[in-house]
């Protein structure tokens, strides 16, 4: 072998080994800086941004549903920026849920905590009912979610072989009563209602009596929104009085669960120019 053939090997070996050796450095380097649970297509940068609301989405799972989510908590104060409040039918504060329902990342939220809240004691749950309407928005997401029956209680004239309740009283006016099929509730099933708020109470008692009527039992009423100021006011207030009406109707021991009430509840909606309140009574 001549000494010119020699260096040439040498020189391949050399550049191969320095090859490797660049190749070995940048894996290296990668592994350093590829956090766990991160992907090469992933970056860890904040390019996409989202709401407050999408980015906490990730709660400390330790505690259980009931507990973790207080009202007026951070994620209700988080999901209160949605909840615009207009005038309307005559009403100085309407809290509109139609902000929360354009934004999937939040209503997403919201069904996911009553989820929760309610997935450690699903076997103590056998039907979810809404009430009419918006409970029949919020009420078929959770149900599905907790893999649970969900039945409407709707007005009057609506549904065939049901049954009603009596008139109540809304801070809107005056309600003829809720109904509900006779098959949909069994003697001893136990119900979860759900709404989108509750006031003074009027229709969350009109459904808790056709539960009763039907020999079943209510779990709990569950709303988005409590507005705590007629849970139990003065008298000199001239409001009326949530735990007056469940008590003089026996309805004293069904609970009631609002996630955020009116003290968070501070986004006044931007009113176009010429808006009217056209609300009607229905």
């Amino acid at each position: 072998m001549t000494t010119s053939t020699t260096k040439r090997q040498q020189h391949h070996c050399s550049s191969s080994i320095a090859t490797s050796s660049i190749i070995l450095l940048l894996f290296v380097s990668l592994v350093l800086i590829i956090t766990p649970g991160q992907s090469l297509a992933t970056p860890s940068s904040n390019n996409n941004k989202s709401s407050t609301c999408e980015n906490n989405y990730n709660n400390d799972k330790t505690m259980s549903g009931k507990t973790k989510y207080e009202q007026d908590g951070k994620e209700a104060k988080e999901i209160a920026e949605y909840l615009p409040y207009f005038p309307f039918k005559g009403v100085p504060r309407f809290y509109d849920i139609g902000g929360f329902l354009y934004k999937p990342e939040v209503f997403q939220r919201i069904v996911d905590i009553f989820a929760e809240r309610y997935s450690e004691e699903a076997n103590k749950i056998d039907v979810i009912a809404g009430l009419d309407a918006r409970g029949f928005i919020l009420g078929p997401p959770i149900a599905l979610a907790l893999k649970k029956p969900f039945i409407m209680m709707r007005k009057k004239g609506k549904m065939p072989n049901s049954v009603s309740s009596d008139g109540y009283k809304t801070e809107y006016g005056n309600r003829s009563g809720l109904t509900v099929q006779n098959d949909k509730i069994k003697e001893g099933d136990r119900v979860l209602i759900i709404d989108d708020l509750v006031a003074t109470g009027g229709t969350l008692s009109s459904a808790i009596s056709l539960v009763k009527m039907l020999k079943g039992v209510v779990v709990e009423c569950a709303c988005v929104v409590e507005l705590k100021m007629f849970i139990d006011p003065p008298a000199e207030s001239g409001l009326p009085s949530r735990t007056k009406l469940f008590t003089d109707l026996g309805h004293q021991d069904v609970p009631v669960w609002g996630l955020i009430s009116e003290d968070v509840l501070t986004n006044e909606a931007e009113l176009p120019k010429g808006y009217v309140d056209d609300g009607e009574e229905h």
